[in-house]
């Protein structure tokens, strides 16, 4: 793959990844937080969609691929560093974490300890088959 020459202006990291964070355009919760490398960010371009790294799995992870939840990408923006991303989506099904709910960053530190602060919008196992 040539990488366009815009491409050429991120701070790629030293493993060829660039953090992401994911935000509603609407109601601007921030959803996610992943990662890309070229070739995601190239097909999230191309489709307008969320295209993501899996480091866990070592490939690319389309969002929404198993559980339907995609997201549309409205607009994209790299920080003043150029090294951070910010996609701004219409997150499908109103789902983007794997747990069946809205946004991955469920858990609020209460005292002294983490709470669940969002409920279960669907159940994972129904999501994921």
């Amino acid at each position: 793959m040539i990488a366009p020459d815009w491409m050429k202006d991120i701070a790629w990291d030293d493993n060829g990844l660039l953090p992401v964070i994911v935000q509603e355009a609407g109601s601007g919760d921030v959803l996610m937080f992943a990662w890309m490398n070229r070739e995601a960010l190239a097909r999230t371009v191309e489709l307008r969609e969320g295209v993501y790294w899996s480091r866990s799995r070592g490939k690319l992870w389309h969002k929404g691929e198993e559980s339907g939840h995609t997201q549309k990408v409205l607009d994209i923006r790299l920080d003043c560093d150029r090294d951070v991303l910010l996609l701004k989506v219409e997150q499908t099904g109103g789902i983007a974490c794997h747990t069946g709910r809205h946004s991955c960053f469920f858990h609020s530190l209460v005292d002294d300890r983490w709470d669940e602060v969002e409920p279960v919008i669907k159940n994972p196992h129904d999501i994921y088959k």
